[in-house]
């Protein structure tokens, strides 16, 4: 009874320790994001140089997030995810020190590199924490996670308000969440691979049940990126505000998220993810159109809290509904993270380069009219409203996290 009583401790414990991670995460997305217009103006780039510029975090999440389980796999699950968050948090201060479009670019493929690898670890050990509390979860660990961002992003809202050099600003942000990061690291679970397992592949397709779900999941983070890195620009050089009003949008769709995520575990099993969704879809598409018809600042930040409303547990159910759909759910919610979290880093650049070749009212027209997807196949998700078991496996018996 005692090893049972501590091993609840331990989880519980944990719990609170990814999700600071997540926080973290977040935090230094955020911090990002409401510098882009200062980095572009640093780095002297157009639209359309920046939307090219901002395909490179895809482009270096894609080849390194498979490594993320074979890093796992070689040192454990505690000591990789501390040195995966370590390389995120650092890589923040790339872009500000980018002087031109090349090393900008550069900068930008190792922070997604990072990003990537040190995401599919922390959604690893999440999943593995809600496993064993055989409760949801995610849903709140995602909150934290727009929790962490909105703190990030209110800091570079004031950050802008008062002119600071995105350089400094990034630099003392890096170094306190590095610290916050570590700390948080020590606590979460230490899970290691049997002797006998193999490592995991370097690359594996997502199996067929996760495809359409992944879909689904990609119409999601498409609106979440195209927001967290173009409001503040839409709402700069389309409405004409000041810096410090466009970096406020970004930090009310943060904040319309948080909120959403945090209380979105009670939502779900209230309503069921298939309505939850449906709904969330009509928030969306209804915030899209706002942005596209936008007259005003005011208008356009309602549609951007709108869609952040509209959005927020889309991925976290996503992945419930991914470890329900087949025999394998390790390697369906893989395929559903790689899927989302694919389209979360292309769509700032899909957006730039529609930008440049039309305005960026088309392009969060194409937001919208992906925001309709969420409505109309969020049946897909059905799985994710099955009974959850409620057996907590013994520490020995669980795997390590997969990529």
């Amino acid at each position: 009874m005692t090893a049972v009583v501590y091993e609840q401790r331990e989880v519980r414990r944990a719990r609170y320790a990814v999700a600071a991670v997540f926080a973290v995460h977040g935090a230094v997305t955020g911090s990002f994001a409401t510098r882009v217009p200062w980095i572009q103006d640093h780095a002297s780039v157009s639209a359309g140089q920046l939307g090219l510029a901002l395909a490179f975090p895809a482009l270096g999440a894609s080849l390194a997030m498979p490594l993320a389980g074979r890093v796992s796999h070689r040192f454990g699950a505690r000591a990789a995810l501390r040195g995966l968050l370590v390389l995120w948090t650092l890589s923040l201060v790339l872009p500000a020190l980018s002087p031109n479009l090349p090393i900008l670019c550069l900068a930008l493929f190792v922070y997604g590199a990072s990003a990537g690898m040190s995401d599919v670890a922390m959604n690893a050990l999440g999943v593995e924490v809600e496993n064993r509390l055989g409760r949801s979860i995610m849903s709140g660990l995602h909150g934290m996670w727009s929790a962490g961002a909105l703190i990030g992003s209110a800091a570079g809202t004031l950050a802008a308000h008062l002119g600071a050099d995105a350089r400094l600003h990034h630099v003392l942000a890096a170094g306190v969440l590095t610290l916050l990061g570590q700390v948080a690291c020590s606590w979460v679970l230490d899970l290691q691979p049997a002797e006998d397992e193999e490592p995991p592949p370097r690359f594996a397709l997502p199996p067929k049940s996760a495809l359409l779900i992944g879909a689904i999941g990609f119409c999601a983070v498409f609106a979440e990126g195209a927001s967290l890195d173009w409001s503040a620009v839409y709402l700069r050089h389309q409405l004409d505000t000041s810096a410090g009003l466009a970096a406020a949008c970004t930090t009310g769709f943060t904040l319309t998220m948080a909120v959403a995520r945090i209380v979105g575990d009670r939502v779900v099993d209230r309503f069921g993810s298939v309505r939850t969704v449906r709904f969330g879809g009509v928030l969306a598409v209804l915030g899209g159109l706002l942005v596209v018809l936008a007259g005003h600042p005011a208008v356009a930040m309602t549609g951007f809290a709108l869609m952040g409303l509209g959005i927020a547990v889309v991925v976290p159910l996503c992945f419930a509904a991914a470890g329900r759909s087949g025999p394998n759910p390790s390697q369906a919610i893989a395929g559903v993270a790689t899927i989302t979290y694919t389209s979360g880093l292309v769509a700032p650049s899909a957006i730039g380069g529609l930008a440049e070749a039309t305005s960026l009212v088309v392009s969060f027209g194409l937001v919208t009219v992906l925001a309709c997807g969420l409505a109309a196949f969020a049946g897909v998700l059905r799985a994710g409203d099955r009974d959850r078991p409620k057996v907590t496996p013994p520490a020995a018996a669980v795997p390590g996290p997969r990529s």
